[in-house]
């Protein structure tokens, strides 16, 4: 703790250790409580909660994330084999399933943004090789009459605080929407396609930015590709040389299976 001779009270401020002390006897006196109301295991979910949600742990593809059953020796699945994707490699968090989605839609549509840096840190956790190879973070944007609807976008909450803690720079209006696109949901995967087909862009004044480095692009929920791919294309097209995708949650089927 400092006080600098001639400080008023009002402008002394507690140490790291000092608050640290202050955080633990708060825990110790209201300890902390999970999203669903229970105890918490870990910061956000009860061991109950987290024990159900699919972390995807094991062996996965290495274009589209995807979960293998083995170790098969192969770093594609079939899909990504037969029709490459603009994004080079992906990786995400856990399954889209009836656990995880109430926690993803939370912070898509319930303002429970103090949700972003619990995804942040499961998202660092999948996808430490490519956070170590990114030059810069761009989250999936939103487009502006959107966000004024919903007040904030959901990817760029995950992103900002992955960026900071993997200290890469947060390039926040690189890429935008220029379109405003229908929903996505229960769209099948052409659909999806065409409903996101030129929609994004990186403004000319942005493509410094860009030019030459290798991209991590950030949003929650990975379904078909078809959002992650228009944007891919955007930032190639801008320069980069190159993108790679990291989500909270993927579904099992890519192409078929709305969200």
């Amino acid at each position: 703790m400092r006080v600098e001779h001639g400080d008023s009270f009002s402008r002394w401020k507690p140490g790291p250790r000092l608050m640290g002390l202050g955080r633990g006897l708060l825990d110790l006196i209201l300890p902390p409580r999970a999203f669903d109301g229970e105890p918490a295991l870990t910061p956000g979910l009860s061991a109950g909660a987290w024990s159900r949600i699919v972390f995807l742990d094991g062996p996965v593809c290495d274009g589209c994330g995807a979960p293998f059953p083995f170790d098969q020796g192969e770093p594609l699945c079939a899909l990504c084999l037969a029709r490459p994707r603009a994004f080079a490699r992906a990786r995400a968090a856990c399954l889209y399933d009836e656990h995880s989605r109430d926690l993803v839609l939370k912070l898509k549509h319930a303002d429970r943004t103090d949700l972003s840096g619990l995804f942040a840190r499961w998202i660092s956790r999948a996808a430490p090789d490519l956070l170590e190879t990114a030059q810069a973070v761009v989250p999936v944007p939103m487009h502006p009459a959107r966000l004024l609807r919903r007040r904030y976008n959901q990817a760029a909450e995950i992103a900002r605080p992955l960026a900071r803690a993997a200290g890469r720079p947060y390039l926040a209006d690189a890429l935008v929407r220029k379109r405003d696109t229908a929903s996505q949901g229960g769209k099948s995967a052409d659909g999806r396609r065409r409903n996101v087909a030129a929609a994004f862009v990186v403004p000319e004044s942005k493509r410094r930015q860009i030019e030459g480095k290798r991209v991590l692009l950030v949003d929650d929920v990975l379904t078909t590709g078809a959002t992650a791919e228009g944007c891919a294309r955007a930032l190639l097209a801008a320069g980069a040389s190159a993108v790679d995708l990291t989500v909270v949650a993927r579904v099992t089927e890519m192409r078929s299976r709305p969200i």
